[in-house]
């Protein structure tokens, strides 16, 4: 497949939850989350000369922390009246060192900052909907202001946050491309012997997501 001929006029990058707390050490860390800085930082220095990011952005005792439920355990999945919720260890505490943009990010790029899950009684993994998949976080209105029509996700998770990003951008009319090499995923395991990861690569492909290495980004 060609690489991607970028046009500055459409195309931006989304940078999703880059924050140390999904990296090795935090609170909620991705198996090697920090190996999308390198893609990362060579995306923004490259010819995207455009970029957005979220930031998990989570109150205290929030409604998707384990320890918000007792007796119940963190990746359990319990039902609430917006659907099945995964249950995490505290993260993304608003303020902390942790909810921060990670320092090796060159913001320099980045308009925008969208925060997510700062309302304590529901999640929000998509850059543009709560998970009541209803509640919107502005982030379309923004792009389409801006005359943005293609986006290049990257960050943390590709199985939760990246996914329900470029789904729900596939689902508003973006074009939408994941950089590979740029995201990592939690891998939960899945009924059936499948990980999460996996049936979301299936689920983004269905949806006319593309896959492509930060290398046929230029």
């Amino acid at each position: 497949m060609p690489p991607v001929i970028l046009d500055p006029a459409r195309d931006i990058l989304g940078l999703i939850d880059v924050q140390p707390d999904f990296m090795p050490g935090g609170r909620l860390a991705v198996p090697e989350g920090d190996a999308v800085l390198g893609p990362i930082a060579g995306l923004l220095a490259g010819p995207l000369l455009h970029a957005f990011a979220t930031q998990d952005w989570h109150p205290a005792g929030h409604r998707s922390f384990a320890s918000a439920h007792p007796g119940r355990a963190a990746f359990e999945t319990i039902a609430v009246d917006y659907g099945a919720q995964t249950l995490w260890p505290d993260h993304a505490l608003q303020g902390s060192d942790g909810a921060a943009l990670h320092p090796a990010l060159d913001q320099a790029r980045i308009e925008a900052i969208i925060r997510k899950g700062f309302r304590r009684e529901i999640d929000s993994y998509s850059a543009f909907f709560e998970n009541d998949r209803t509640t919107p976080t502005g982030l379309d209105g923004w792009l389409r202001v801006r005359g943005f029509t293609r986006i290049f996700f990257a960050g943390l998770a590709t199985d939760f946050c990246v996914a329900y990003s470029a789904e729900d951008a596939a689902r508003l009319g973006y074009e939408v491309v994941v950089v590979e090499d740029a995201c990592r995923g939690i891998g939960l395991p899945e009924s059936g012997g499948g990980t999460t990861i996996a049936s979301a690569r299936a689920r983004l492909l269905a949806a006319g997501v593309r896959f492509l290495p930060s290398a046929e980004v230029r």
